[in-house]
């Protein structure tokens, strides 16, 4: 990503810890809401489980509790007496509370598809309850289902046709499949449904404020660790960078930065600090070696020159100068073999001091013929110092005039 290469290291933080915290905060909102939804889950469960609970209890009780009442009250009627609690309990609740079974004698106690297949796996499976979440009208209902189970009373009106009360004969005749249950058996169950709708509605608010929380928190971590970073890593390596930048454009080893932390960072600035002195040092020694170098060169009473080993002037006195009849800016960068007769001569200037790569000094001088100024010959005696080390050989040849042709 070449984009991202030429970003500011500010930037390409920020960016990284962006993206981070993104990644971790929709994370976070994620769990959090699969938390929030297993809790609601657990939530409508269990009041589905109390509230199941509460309505078989109140038919059992009315079962055991109403003789003949129910003959002269039908409202008093276990059956009749918990629907009746069921509706009060659930009145201005989304819970829809009503009593179901496979052998109904109330057509509103009909059991629908979902009821059906639960009711039939209650009489096989023996279960204590059933749940799960269900479409319904195409909208998630959450629906609970609790079995009934035939107790002893529950067999005056459901037993045996001929014990039955008289009203129970008369609206159910003989052979309708409401009667000859037997104790233990599962007459019908509790349903209850309840819309999630509302309750998830409650989840997205109370997600809105979570994520209002989180973003927020996280906004702050970013501006917090934004400025520790700008602080102690991108504004001191950013210094650095600039000092390094105005040492290679002036040569100036004189500034130096302020190191105000132990940590790596420090210790890369009081590296630095003590390069520049290292550096200054030697600036300042080179210097004096050099003005000295200079001076002794310009008090040699012959002509002086220093080349590479191709020939190229790059240092010469005034009595070479004179000697050439070429000012020392002129002389620069011209051959000196441009000044010595004869082909071999200038050939085998060097070569004597080179041999396999290495040099090698020569303690004889030679004889060559010099073109001087005014283009005049000379015979003159060159002796030749030649430097040995890492970098390619420098020469330095001394002309001392032997007799003009």
């Amino acid at each position: 990503m070449p984009w991202f290469n030429n970003l500011q290291l500010r930037t390409k933080f920020n960016l990284i810890m962006s993206l981070l915290l993104v990644f971790l905060f929709l994370t976070a909102a994620f769990l959090t809401y699969r938390k929030q939804q297993q809790l609601i889950l657990k939530f409508a469960e269990d009041n589905s489980r109390i509230l199941a609970r509460q309505i078989i209890e109140t038919r059992d009780y009315m079962s055991s509790a109403v003789r003949d009442e129910a003959e002269n009250n039908y409202d008093l009627v276990p059956q009749v007496v918990a629907t009746q609690v069921a509706k009060k309990i659930t009145a201005g609740s989304p819970y829809y509370v009503r009593q179901v079974s496979l052998r109904y004698r109330n057509p509103d106690n009909r059991p629908d598809n979902y009821e059906t297949a639960r009711l039939k796996n209650f009489s096989l499976q023996k279960l204590a309850e059933s749940s799960s979440m269900e479409a319904v009208d195409g909208k998630r209902t959450f629906r609970y289902l609790q079995p009934m189970v035939a107790v002893e009373s529950c067999l005056a009106c459901h037993g045996d046709y001929d014990k039955a009360p008289a009203f129970v004969r008369a609206r159910f005749p003989r052979g309708h499949y409401s009667y000859n249950y037997k104790v233990g058996e599962v007459i019908g169950a509790v349903s209850v449904s309840i819309p999630m709708a509302g309750l998830y509605r409650q989840i997205g608010a109370n997600m809105k404020q979570d994520l209002l929380y989180r973003g927020g928190i996280f906004f702050i971590i970013i501006l917090v660790m934004g400025w520790i970073l700008r602080r102690n890593i991108i504004d001191p390596v950013k210094q650095l960078a600039v000092s390094i930048s105005k040492v290679t454009r002036t040569g100036s080893y004189a500034d130096r930065l302020p190191s105000l932390t132990n940590d790596e960072i420090g210790t890369l600035i009081g590296s630095f600090n003590d390069l520049m002195q290292e550096l200054q040092q030697k600036d300042q020694q080179s210097s004096e070696i050099d003005a000295r170098y200079r001076s002794f060169f310009e008090m040699v009473p012959s002509a002086v020159v220093t080349c590479m080993q191709d020939g190229r002037i790059i240092m010469s006195n005034q009595r070479a100068e004179k000697l050439f009849g070429v000012s020392r800016k002129g002389l620069l960068g011209e051959s000196i073999f441009d000044f010595i007769i004869g082909e071999a001569a200038r050939n085998e200037l060097f070569a004597t001091y080179l041999k396999d790569g290495r040099i090698r000094l020569v303690k004889e001088n030679s004889f060559q013929t010099v073109r001087c100024s005014h283009d005049r010959l000379t015979l003159m005696e060159i002796a030749i110092a030649a430097s040995e080390g890492d970098q390619p050989p420098l020469f330095t040849v001394i002309l001392r005039k032997i007799l003009t042709v």
